[in-house]
């Protein structure tokens, strides 16, 4: 017998794959569910079971609603069992917020004042600036007049991201996308494009290299540290990485993460995300407090975050996460992405800012050079399907989208 039921969601999540097997490696029983007509690599598995939901880019109230007659559903199916909510995706975390759980129910995704940091990243600038983190020049951007206000009183280049990371926008989640902007021209380009549909983040932009600190918030404190650094992004412009390579995280990074998460009440797994300038200078980026795209690292690393996070929530009093186990200086790849990275360097930089852009030739050199201790991501022997299907739905996705 399972020890739990876990609904995990959403399925076309970049880290629903190995968090799903980590659960599953873990004794649970996995439900997923997933936007309603779109393919995923998690629908190929034959470890878990999905369902579809209307998709909350289409109809939010639509969608929280089919979530909803979902518990109950999984409830009736399941009377005896302990059923736990598990959020992979922040859109996933917003409708976990808002979704009131029966007695049945325990919801490991983020919620009151932890969901706020989860998702509203002014907030989340604002408590890292408290705990100590550096954080760029921000501001946060309503109308075009603030934007333009935010960039006379900094210097280009800046960048313009959504201020919360699932927008609202007539009743639907808006996809929005980030502008990196080197001069006024590319600013009124980017103004022009935005019109003012959703609330921004507007900040000074720094290039650098992407790192990322991970861990289990328990009562005791923060357990299992491990940390990343970004080799390639999928998009040299600024994207989630395509390979990346354990590291260890700088204890000054571990104390200004304990005091945020400290600050917040934090409970269950994290990712603080941040910025190495070309100084060495670390900057904070954002917070995720659902599974992060890298899971594939830390799961070969034995960091087994997602079944840490759920039997956390299952009983505060567990040990899951300590001792932190300590596999060292291995590179994970997805491979679509890297497919995807070339294909992205031949386009070429869309910005006068990406004053340093991959070469073409030496970036083949690297994709193609594949060491013996190199691992993929959403890989497993049993369930090879997913492997296969995520290859295709990453490159096709992502030439379909920039096709629009």
């Amino acid at each position: 017998m399972s020890r739990a039921i876990v609904l995990v969601g959403f399925a076309e999540a970049l880290s629903a794959p190995e968090s799903v097997w980590s659960l599953v490696d873990a004794g649970f029983q996995v439900v997923a569910f997933g936007r309603r007509g779109r393919a995923s690599a998690l629908r190929y598995s034959r470890l878990v079971e999905c369902h579809e939901v209307t998709a909350p880019e289409e109809n939010l109230a639509a969608s929280l609603g089919d979530l909803s007659v979902l518990l109950d559903s999984l409830q009736n199916a399941w009377p005896d069992s302990r059923l736990v909510y598990c959020p992979l995706d922040d859109k996933a975390v917003w409708l976990g917020s808002k979704l009131t759980f029966s007695s049945a129910w325990i919801s490991a995704g983020p919620r009151g004042l932890q969901a706020s940091l989860a998702l509203d990243k002014w907030v989340q600038t604002e408590m890292a600036r408290e705990a100590g983190f550096n954080v760029p020049d921000t501001a946060r951007v309503q109308t075009s007049a603030d934007a333009l206000d935010f960039a006379n009183k900094v210097s280009f280049p800046i960048i313009l991201k959504p201020a919360q990371c699932v927008p609202e926008y007539q009743g639907r989640f808006y996809v929005c996308r980030k502008w990196i902007c080197a001069n006024k021209s590319e600013l009124d380009c980017a103004i022009d494009e935005w019109k003012e549909r959703v609330p921004l983040l507007a900040q000074t932009f720094i290039t650098g290299v992407g790192e990322g600190a991970f861990g289990l918030a328990a009562p005791d404190g923060v357990r299992a540290w491990s940390g990343h650094h970004r080799v390639r992004m999928m998009n040299p412009q600024g994207s989630g990485s395509s390979a990346c390579a354990s590291q260890e995280v700088p204890e000054e990074i571990k104390v200004r993460g304990e005091r945020l998460l400290a600050n917040a009440g934090w409970h269950g797994l994290f990712m603080i995300e941040l910025l190495r300038d070309d100084s060495g200078k670390l900057w904070f980026v954002e917070l995720n407090g659902r599974p992060w795209g890298s899971m594939a690292l830390c799961r070969r690393q034995n960091f087994e975050y997602p079944a840490w996070h759920i039997e956390l929530a299952l009983d505060r009093n567990t040990p899951a996460g300590s001792p932190g186990p300590g596999v060292t200086n291995l590179l994970c790849r997805h491979a679509g992405r890297e497919f995807m990275h070339v294909l992205f360097v031949l386009k070429g930089a869309k910005s006068h800012a990406l004053t340093k852009w991959p070469s073409f030739w030496s970036t083949l050199s690297e994709v193609l050079r594949f060491n013996r201790n190199d691992s993929l991501y959403n890989w497993r022997r049993d369930d090879l399907k997913v492997f296969a299907a995520d290859f295709y739905y990453t490159v096709h996705d992502n030439i379909f989208k920039s096709r629009n």
